[in-house]
């Protein structure tokens, strides 16, 4: 099944936008910025959106407005007006869970503490939706989580993030087109 919608997570307004937390909404800006798109306001999707052509193929980027914890309405008012199944939304976000420098593809699956996709599968009423997950580490201590993705990666990790966006970019072709498994092999194998 094509991808026709493509969601990055984040937190909206300039006090956020250098967080870890808002590597969904980096991902969807580098991707615009590789096809040229500009993001809009759009009220009644209470998010930023653009349209871009990949592969052939018509998408939507989407940048919700609600902050993360709210991600779920956006994505679900674009979704219905535009009858977009689950299944057809990729959704990109940061994950604790891994390394700096690493991207992976995933096939629905729980929120694993992500509050954006904790929202997200409540809105959908399905966990069945794609993730780009966006590694930034963990802090080491479940206490200081919160804190830790409201705040900068350093010169380094963010290095190391762009890289990760940077080998998702090569593949998102493939992840459009359908062919997630093509697009898993080769984003998950390193050379």
């Amino acid at each position: 099944m094509a991808i026709k919608l493509i969601v990055g997570l984040g937190n909206p307004g300039k006090d956020y936008q250098s967080h870890r937390h808002n590597v969904g909404f980096w991902f969807c800006d580098a991707l615009a910025n590789l096809y040229s798109a500009t993001f809009k306001k759009e009220s009644k999707f209470s998010g930023d959106v653009t349209q871009v052509t990949i592969s052939g193929l018509s998408v939507r980027l989407l940048k919700p407005n609600t902050f993360m914890n709210r991600s779920g309405r956006s994505i679900q008012a674009l979704a219905k007006f535009y009858q977009l199944d689950a299944v057809e939304i990729l959704v990109v976000h940061d994950e604790l869970d891994l390394d700096f420098g690493t991207a992976k593809l995933k096939a629905e699956g729980g929120h694993g503490g992500h509050n954006g996709l904790r929202d997200t599968i409540k809105a959908l009423s399905t966990k069945s939706f794609y993730r780009l997950r966006l590694g930034i580490g963990h802090p080491g201590d479940k206490s200081q989580v919160a804190d830790y993705v409201l705040h900068a990666p350093n010169k380094s990790e963010l290095t190391q993030i762009q890289n990760a966006m940077t080998d998702a970019l090569q593949v998102i072709d493939d992840v459009v087109k359908g062919d997630t498994d093509k697009a898993m092999k080769n984003l998950h194998t390193k050379d």
